[in-house]
């Protein structure tokens, strides 16, 4: 996990969604993903080229620590169950967002402001996504039991 204590995301009562159990894992990635965006828009709000540099950096890192398995499951359990159920629309969305973000994180190897701050507002929005639509789609369509199945948390670390 991503610890970034001194860059909390304030939440209030009425943005937390309840969630299905077998999406919670996913769901608590989403909040450390958005925790990650906050660091990062911060950075480049310094205007510190080395904490841009820095910020570069670990967001390579976390992206294909946590980030890409993330990814993965998603991709590889999820999205395909959901596209047989009748959710294209947002698996085409998510997917999009996944390359859009893989991308970005590619271009940063060469630090830049802009692109930190691009990918930083594009996670924000996909994990938004992904909470309101993306995971209700998921919920409606599939239901618990098929979730539960095709979510193998006990592999997830693999």
């Amino acid at each position: 996990m991503i610890e970034l204590k001194e860059f909390a995301v304030p939440r209030r009562n009425t943005d937390v969604m309840k969630r299905c159990p077998e999406l919670q894992d996913l769901s608590r990635e989403h909040h450390t993903a958005l925790k990650l965006a906050l660091h990062l828009k911060r950075a480049v709000a310094s205007g510190d080229e080395a904490q841009v540099e820095a910020a570069c950096a670990h967001v390579r890192t976390v992206f294909d620590k946590e980030l890409l398995p993330h990814f993965r499951e998603e991709e590889q359990c999820l999205l395909p169950c959901l596209e047989s159920a009748g959710g294209s629309a947002v698996v085409a969305r998510t997917l999009i967002e996944h390359r859009t973000l893989q991308r970005l994180v590619r271009e940063l190897e060469i630090p830049d402001p802009e692109i930190l701050l691009r990918f930083a507002e594009l996670m924000a929005e996909h994990v938004r996504f992904e909470e309101r639509e993306l995971f209700a789609a998921a919920e409606n369509l599939l239901g618990r039991e098929t979730l539960a199945r095709v979510l193998r948390h006990s592999d997830r670390a693999a």
